[in-house]
C-alpha cells in the first residue's frame, strides 16, 4: 500500500477521479450525505491518501486555518476497506507529514459525533458544542503535535 500527500495542482487526473470516487461512495452513497462535496477547498488543500491495488482506499484532506499559525484542519477522513487499521494508519501518516513538512502544531476535525470515540484514541479531545453539518451532528476535536 502506497501514501501520498500532494497539493490539488500535482494530482493526475486518475488520482483526482479515483479521490473523489472514493468521498461519493462514503459520504453520498453509504452515508446518505446530500450535498455538494466539490467545494472549491480542495484547491487550496493537501490531499492525503492511501493507495491499493489502483484505488484510493483511504483518504484526507488537510488545509491550513488562516487564523491559527502552524494549524490545518482535516476533513473528509475515509476508508473504503474497514477493520484492517486504515484510519488510525491514514491519521498516524497524514499528521507526521503536516508536522515534518509543514510545520504544523495542531491539528482540528469537525468530527461526525459517532465518530469521535476513533479520533479520541488518536489523541484528540473535544472542544465547543456540538452542531450540526450537512444534517449529521459533529463536534470540533483539536490534537496537539
Amino acid at each position: 500500500m502506497d501514501f501520498y500527500i500532494k497539493t490539488f495542482d500535482a494530482l493526475s487526473g486518475a488520482e483526482v477521479y479515483e479521490i473523489l470516487k472514493a468521498r461519493s461512495a462514503v459520504f453520498m452513497m453509504e452515508q446518505e450525505i446530500r450535498y455538494l462535496d466539490m467545494d472549491d477547498i480542495d484547491y487550496r488543500s493537501l490531499h492525503c491518501f492511501m493507495v491499493e491495488d489502483g484505488k484510493v482506499v483511504g483518504y484526507l484532506r488537510a488545509f491550513a486555518e488562516p487564523s491559527q499559525p502552524h494549524t490545518f484542519q482535516v476533513g473528509r477522513v475515509l476508508t473504503t476497506r474497514r477493520g484492517r487499521g486504515l484510519g488510525r494508519a491514514l491519521m498516524e501518516q497524514s499528521m507526521a507529514s503536516l508536522q515534518k513538512q509543514f510545520h504544523c502544531r495542531k491539528v482540528i476535525v469537525h468530527s461526525q459525533t459517532p465518530a469521535a470515540g476513533f479520533y479520541k484514541k488518536l489523541g484528540f479531545f473535544p472542544i465547543g458544542e456540538e452542531f450540526t453539518e450537512a444534517g449529521i451532528p459533529h463536534i470540533t476535536m483539536e490534537y496537539t503535535l
